[in-house]
């Protein structure tokens, strides 16, 4: 009788873990939407800090479920709010900006690497070839400049000779098709989408009759803003 009761109180204990776990999940998710969308490696110091921080301190309650939910909800509604206000304060002020983010470094000045800037950096060279190459830039000496931004990633400008000529470089004129998203996924309509590209939901139905499809059969269907379309069809 006393394993039965002991098997119904690990049921109730695994139920109430499921659970707690699953209002943490929401609520972590809520925090990161509502401190912004990046991704991990575009995060500033700080907001990695208080990225990994968050973890930390969600999973305690959802390991140990004789503490108080509230324990782990508590102390991240206050660092959400203190990432908040840090990103206020760095859009005001930016020397507050400079302290918590630091500066851009340039590695490479007029083709020339600045060896005390790597030092300072403690970026060695086979680490700045993997950036160039990243950047599809395959000879350090086709870069003029190099700048590791506040985040890690770094920003090149190749010299002159070897940058791709642009259109106005060629004196080519290129029909502007506007941008092209993806409408329809899986057979439904995405809104966002057609609001980006300029299109209504009668626009794709134009499409589907004079190509006469349905829309539940279309796996992929892209459209961009002068009406250019395709569509790939679900396999049987």
């Amino acid at each position: 009788m006393s394993g039965l009761f002991a098997n119904i109180s690990n049921g109730d204990d695994m139920v109430i873990t499921v659970l707690r776990t699953v209002l943490l999940y929401a609520f972590v998710v809520l925090a990161v939407r509502l401190m912004g969308k990046r991704q991990i490696s575009d995060m500033q110091p700080s907001e990695l800090v208080i990225t990994l921080i968050v973890s930390d301190i969600a999973s305690i309650p959802m390991q140990n479920t004789s503490q108080p939910l509230l324990s782990g909800v508590v102390p991240v509604l206050v660092l959400v709010a203190l990432e908040i206000l840090a990103s206020v304060l760095m859009m005001k002020s930016g020397k507050f900006h400079r302290l918590i983010c630091g500066n851009p470094v340039v590695v490479v000045r007029d083709g020339k690497i600045l060896q005390s800037q790597m030092k300072r950096l403690r970026l060695t060279t086979e680490d700045l070839c993997v950036q160039l190459r990243q950047q599809n830039v395959f000879s350090l000496e086709d870069v003029q400049y190099c700048i590791v931004e506040t985040n890690g990633m770094v920003s090149v400008l190749e010299k002159p000779q070897s940058r791709k000529p642009s259109a106005k470089d060629l004196g080519v004129r290129i029909i502007d098709n506007k941008i092209e998203t993806v409408v329809v996924s899986d057979g439904h309509i995405l809104d966002n989408s057609l609001e980006l590209c300029g299109k209504k939901e009668n626009d794709v139905y134009n499409i589907l009759k004079r190509e006469n499809t349905r829309l539940k059969d279309i796996f992929i269907m892209t459209l961009d803003g002068a009406g250019k379309y395709n569509i790939i069809l679900k396999e049987s």
